[in-house]
This record gives structure tokens, sequence and C-alpha cells, in this order.
């Protein structure tokens, strides 16, 4: 039996099924809160903005317009909740560039091969420019494609094309040199 789409659930749930809702929430949970989570760094911090974003998802609900696909919907609130963050705090995505990476070969229970690989490209992943990162976690995590990644975040087709294919050719980078 195929899944209802995201925008027929969300429709749904706009016109009061709770378990519509709840299919939604259930189908983006994870990636959402991995999202967050790599973004923004703070396990804590993450939960509440991932919360956050589900209670706007409830209060906006009856303003949903599907005029995109809804996870596109989705991480425009998500990177809204965090660029708001970000400015409760006097910072900017672009004033996150310089961050403490930490070292992923300090925890000595990485012996296997496969965790190591997995631990170089994590430690690549914390090094890009946020900008970068975000553009990569909304494409690989979310699905989006380089238009919605741009209507997203605010920006350009151009910027977000651009923003990808730098974090591509980094992560690329940096797993070939190890």
């Amino acid at each position: 039996m195929k899944e209802a789409p995201d925008e027929e659930l969300m429709a749904a749930y706009c016109g009061g099924d709770a378990a519509a809702f709840e299919a939604l929430y259930v189908r983006h949970r994870a990636r959402l809160f991995r999202f967050i989570l790599r973004t923004i760094k703070v396990r804590a911090t993450a939960e509440e903005l991932y919360q956050e974003v589900w209670m706007r998802v409830i209060e906006a609900r009856r303003a949903y317009k599907a005029t995109a696909r809804f996870s596109t919907w989705l991480y425009t609130i998500a990177h809204n909740r965090m660029v708001d963050h970000w400015r409760r705090r006097g910072l900017s995505l672009g004033s996150l560039e310089e961050q403490d990476v930490p070292d992923p070969a300090a925890d000595p229970a990485r012996h296997a091969e496969a965790r190591e690989a997995l631990a170089r490209f994590a430690a690549a992943l914390e090094r890009l420019p946020p900008v970068q990162r975000e553009a990569f976690l909304l494409h690989e995590e979310a699905g989006l494609t380089v238009a919605e990644i741009a209507a997203a975040t605010g920006s350009n087709e151009e910027a977000a094309k651009s923003r990808l294919r730098y974090a591509m050719a980094k992560l690329k980078a940096a797993i070939d040199d190890e």
C-alpha cells in the first residue's frame, strides 16, 4: 500500500485529522532532529529547537498552503528557528565560521576502520562553514533539492548550489586526504 504524500497528510491534519500529524511526525522526526543537532551541536538546545519547530508546525497549520513540498516548509521553519536562536545570542550563520571541532580520534573505542572513516567524515562536516554544512545537511538529511534549499534558507538557487558544491568538494577532499 502506497503511503500518502506529505502534502496530503498536512491537508488532512489541517482538516482536523490528528493521525495525519502523527504520520508526518514519525516520517520526519529523525532527519529533522539530526539536522538541528548537527547544526546546533548542543543536544539540549537542539532538543528545545526541535520541539519549537513542531510547535510552530502545529500553530501554523491553518495558514499552511501546499505551494512547495511539505519538507521544504518544515525545514524553512527549522532554519528560521535556528537563525532566531543565534540572533538571541548575538550571532549569525556567517559569524559561526570558526568553531572548535572535537577530535573524533580522542575516543579510544574507535578502532574499527568503518568507525574511523565515519569519525573523519563527521569531523570534516563539522569543519565546514555553517552555510555550507546547512546546505549539505538539507540535501542529504532532508532530501531537499537545490531550489528547495534556497527556499528553506531564504537564499537564491545559485547561492544554494554553490554552497552545496563547495561542501561536497571539501568533504570529498577531507576524505581523500585521509
